[in-house]
């Protein structure tokens, strides 16, 4: 209902005003699938309804490469002006957002705000080459700090923005504030607030393209561009903590359901949450080795389980897991990892789950058979009774028919060898 409402306001809006229309996007958190789809549909939109400006209010602490890069394709191929403003107070365009604040045709930042510490980092590290004094990391570190810096002194001629500290940026990870900023000519202007920086762009140019268009900010019609459900549920599946939740619980989910077959219930959510985490793995980069070492642990406590490796397994299991859980993710790439009490939270509920189930099924194992065939064979019956096909004897209270290769005696003490349907085979207990 939102978006229709949204699409409506932007149709009917310009038939009884002259004034511009203004799409504002909030793009908050790690850049990421999500954030991507999320500016695409948002340009999309405005251009087809015939939009003046698009305003991104942004607060990042970076993010995944693959998705700034699209961004910002959509960005420097806009046929509308994008103002990319870094707000509120205490609010950061750090790693991706750098760029997307290069990438953009008008650069802004309240008062209280940074932007900055722009070099790419790598999720793996690669080992060295032998017989040098070079390593392979250092030689790939190169390249792809060369490649970025190429990439942000590209954007930074697009649209007219300080170079030389851009390339700092990139090489030496170097921070600036929005005051700092704003005298080295990283960005065009600092407002308070978004109708401060509206009152502000009235009547400023801006090349789009190889247009120079002058902009009417004044009065004009802001239209927020929420997200739709699918963009927020991408959104929180991708987040590390999410997607490491979703994982974990898949795991243990298969695991009830193949010790309790026909549970159902546990098979059911393993399964969804294994399908959803598997595709968020898809979206989001990850660590091979941590989630390894997540499979190794739980399946090392397993084996403590059935084995009984008098702990051993169990505690080296409890470490890969929690060791595959830190490694999983890259917080610098992601721009966020795995929280450290979660991932200690679920070490320790793993460890104490398996000492419970260990304990119980130890326990188990020592109780005798209390119901059934088994417990049946060796007890001792009385025999009460004596028939054309057998005995009756009394075990355990109840009575049952018997037979015996041994002629027995009413009263006698039997012991139950063997159990057929509901005929129990006796023989008489020799008393020495």
């Amino acid at each position: 209902m939102k978006r229709i409402f949204f699409l409506l306001l932007i149709v009917i809006l310009p038939l009884f005003s002259s004034t511009s229309t203004i799409v504002k996007l909030g793009i908050k958190g790690n850049i990421g699938p999500a954030s991507n789809i999320y500016l695409k549909e948002g340009i999309e939109t405005a251009l087809r309804q015939n939009a003046d400006i698009m305003l991104i209010v942004l607060d990042t602490p970076g993010g995944l490469s693959s998705s700034m890069r699209e961004m910002i394709q959509q960005i420097t191929n806009s046929t509308i002006p994008i103002i990319t403003y870094v707000s509120p107070k205490g609010a950061h365009a750090a790693s991706a957002g750098t760029y997307l604040i290069y990438a953009s045709h008008i650069a802004a930042m309240a008062p209280g705000t940074n932007l900055g510490a722009a070099t790419p980092v790598n999720l793996m590290p690669t080992p060295k080459i032998a017989d040098t004094n070079t390593s392979a990391s250092t030689v790939l570190e190169k390249k792809v700090i060369n490649d970025a810096i190429a990439y942000i002194k590209s954007l930074a001629e697009l649209n007219e923005r300080n170079i030389s500290w851009a390339i700092d940026a990139v090489k030496e990870a170097k921070s600036i504030s929005a005051k700092d900023a704003l005298e080295y000519g990283v960005i065009d202007l600092i407002a308070e607030d978004s109708n401060e920086l509206l009152t502000k762009l009235e009547g400023r140019e801006v090349m789009v393209g190889d247009k120079n268009i002058t902009l009417h900010t004044k009065d004009a019609a802001i239209l927020i561009f929420e997200p739709d459900w699918k963009i927020k549920l991408l959104s929180v599946i991708t987040d590390p903590n999410i997607a490491y939740i979703l994982l974990i619980i898949a795991v243990y989910g298969i695991f009830f359901e193949l010790m309790n077959p026909g549970a159902i219930f546990p098979g059911v959510i393993g399964v969804i949450s294994g399908v959803i985490a598997l595709y968020a793995l898809n979206m989001i980069p990850f660590n091979y080795a941590g989630l390894l070492l997540i499979i190794l642990g739980i399946a090392f406590m397993i084996a403590e389980v059935l084995i009984t490796g008098f702990g051993v397994l169990g505690i080296g299991g409890v470490v890969a897991f929690a060791l595959g859980s830190l490694l999983l993710f890259d917080a610098d790439t992601l721009g966020s990892g795995i929280s450290i009490p979660l991932i200690i939270a679920f070490s320790l509920v793993s460890l104490g789950f398996f000492i419970f189930v260990l304990r119980f099924l130890i326990r188990s194992r020592s109780i005798k058979v209390v119901t059934g065939v088994d417990e049946m064979i060796g007890s001792t019956a009385e025999v009460i009774d004596s028939t054309e096909k057998g005995y009756r004897v009394r075990c355990h209270g109840e009575i049952w028919y018997a037979q015996s290769d041994s002629k027995l005696q009413i009263g006698q003490d039997v012991c139950v060898e063997n159990l057929s349907g509901l005929v129990l085979h006796v023989n008489p207990i020799i008393k020495e």
